[in-house]
Parts: structure tokens; sequence; C-alpha cells
């Protein structure tokens, strides 16, 4: 393999049109697999928080794995969590036997999905968070990367040559990258899959249609106590999941320690001033009237809860972790989406619960026993 390597993004959304303009500003070659090849141009631009503007050539923008893939050195997954395992099951036949699989993140499940379908055969790596805050301005043209992060971390599977790979990371996506022990050091996070749904539930619960939204709520720079309070209640049980799963000390802060807070109020003040998170609307639609209500069809719902925070408590079941801040919330998204996911303290074994396709108990189990040996 040389210096410049061949990507394949597959994902036009934010996150997959930057990492595909700085790749291409870098000089690798990059392929697009999306399902609006029509709308993209030949080039890409982004510009960072700097002013630093990236551009560089697309080599080839398609919606036939065929055409995307086989060249492919390394495909990056810049999907929702409920798209996953469609995509790697559409990519598999076309992959080369050098190929590696990752995905931007991994709490909703990349590693247990990507295990199911392409078995031992394909090396991954996946990451705890998204490398960059980011967002489109143009579609398939331009995109903003809002922010970057200080460094990122990055678990492998079936890979040989890691350290090659955390060091082709850290330069294609401009940020240190260090390198976790284990798939689930990645995919246990307490990022949006908590963060997204406690603040929804704090926001929406006791939303009534007769008095709606006049002007969409600030998802962060609104952020109340009582949201904290619920994040902070949902984080402990998720850490003593963690506990239990074996995963190290210092591997995965409490929210607390992530955002440098010490309690509730502290930590509402400290999300209301990240520069980052400024001007991102909580998830409504406009009615007729001009007023605002929830938009129960947004990826914060449709992704964060079945698939990031069903993730948790699956585990948690098989840790036999109580969860009744966690329990809260999936039933109140029950009556939202019309599912039914758990059954008293149990998850549901049903349709609902069988298209979530990570709570894959087999693959789990793999995971947890592996990481504990």
């Amino acid at each position: 393999m040389d210096s410049k390597i061949t990507i394949c993004v597959c994902g036009g959304g934010s996150l997959g049109t930057v990492i595909a303009g700085v790749a291409a500003a870098a000089g690798h070659r990059v392929n697009i697999l999306t399902g609006r090849p029509s709308r993209w141009g030949r080039n890409l631009t982004v510009t960072d928080p700097d002013g630093r503007i990236f551009d560089g050539p697309l080599n080839k923008v398609s919606d036939k794995p065929s055409d995307v893939i086989p060249t492919a050195d390394m495909v990056f997954i810049c999907l929702p969590g409920y798209a996953i395992h469609e995509e790697l099951t559409q990519i598999k036949p076309y992959l080369s036997e050098q190929a590696i699989v990752g995905s931007v993140f991994c709490s909703t499940g990349f590693f247990i999905m990507a295990m199911d379908v392409l078995g031992d055969r394909t090396g991954l790596f996946g990451f705890q968070r998204v490398p960059f805050i980011s967002r489109v301005t143009e579609y398939g043209h331009s995109a903003n990367l809002l922010g970057y992060k200080r460094s990122l971390n990055v678990a492998f599977w079936n890979i040989q040559d890691e350290e090659y790979y955390v060091d082709l990371l850290s330069e294609l996506l401009l940020t240190p990258v260090s390198k976790f022990g284990h798939p689930l050091d990645v995919t246990m996070t307490n990022s949006n899959p908590i963060l997204h749904p406690a603040r929804l539930y704090s926001l929406f619960s006791n939303y009534d249609s007769s008095h709606p939204f006049l002007e969409p709520p600030l998802f962060y720079e609104d952020w109340t106590v009582e949201s904290s309070e619920i994040l902070i209640a949902c984080d402990r049980e998720f850490q003593e999941v963690v506990k239990a799963v074996g995963i190290k000390d210092g591997i995965i802060p409490t929210l607390l320690e992530y955002y440098e807070s010490k309690d509730a109020e502290s930590l509402a003040a400290k999300l209301r001033s990240i520069t980052a998170f400024k001007g991102i609307y909580a998830p409504t639609v406009r009615q007729e009237d001009g007023t605002f209500a929830p938009n129960y069809d947004n990826r914060y719902f449709s992704e964060d809860i079945p698939y990031g925070l069903m993730l948790i408590r699956y585990m948690a079941q098989l840790m036999a972790i109580k969860t009744p801040a966690i329990d809260r919330i999936i039933h109140w998204y029950e009556g939202l989406s019309g599912k039914r996911l758990l059954d008293g303290d149990l998850i549901a074994r049903n349709d609902d619960t069988a298209s979530i396709r990570c709570l894959n108990r087999d693959i789990i189990q793999r995971l947890i026993d592996s990481h504990h040996g």
C-alpha cells in the first residue's frame, strides 16, 4: 500500500463530506457511495473554524457498491445506526482482501453488526466519538468543519498492523489518535446515546400540542439543570455497566468528568457555553400556523434511542444491572413510536427489537468474553 490510499466514504452527510474533503485535499483517492450521486460535484471544499480551506477532487461517486468498493483500501461508514447493517451487506461482495472497514462512531453497534455481516474476513476499526463537529453547506459540494477534537480514540478488530493505521488515521483526520484495546471500549459511550435522549426527554416529555413552541428551542444553549439531572442519572447507570463489562477506569470518564463539571448546575452551564454547540436547534418541525412541534422522525429519536440507548440497556440486562432512569426514557419513546421495546424488566422479544440489528446476543457475548479474556 502506498502512502496515498483509496478511501471510500459511505454516506453523504456532514461527517462523510468533511472526511472526504479533507482526505481528497491531502491527495488520497476518494470514492463516495451515496444514494444521490447526481448531486455531487467533482470537487469538495471544506472550511475549518480557523478559515483554513481544504479542497480536493473526488475519484468516483456512485450509488453502486461495485463502482467504488473494489478499489478501496479503507471504507469509512458515515451512516446512522439503522442504515449500517444493510450497507455492510451491500458492500460485502465487493470488498478486496486487504480492505479494512470502519465507522466514524461505534455507539450504535458498528462492531457488532460488522462482525455479524463480515465475519472474520475483514479488518475493522471504529471511533469512540465522531472525529469532527461538522455541517453541510451545499450537499455534495461543500461543508464546514466546525470543531476539532483534542484527540480521538480508535479500536481495531482483526487488524495486524494497528500502529500503521493509528498513524494513518491521525494524519487523515488532522487529530492525534490513540488506540484502545478492545471494540467494547469504543462501543460503550456516554456521548450521543445518553446525551441526546436525556435532553429530548427533558425538552419534550411534557409537550402539549395545544401549547406549541413559538421558536425552536436551542438544544445546547437552552440546556437546563433538569436536563443535566436526567443525564447524570443515566450516566450513573451507564457507568455501572462499563464497570461490569470490565472496561478499565479512565477509558470512559463520567460526563461530569468529561465536561469538567461538579454537579447538574455546572454541567448545564458548561454545555450552554461550548462554542461548537452554538446554533444547534432541537429537532422540531414547522407547522402550518408558523409554530413548532417536536420532530419525532429526527435521527436524535430514530437512532440515538433504539440503536444507542437500547444497546446500553441490552448490555445492562446481560450484566443484571437495573436502569430505572434509562427505562423511563425508553418507555416514553415507546409511547411516541408505537413500538414495544421493554417487557417488564427485560428487553422484549418481538419484531420491534429484532429489527434493531445491533441487539445481537451472540456477538455481544463474544465481545464481552474476549474482553474479559
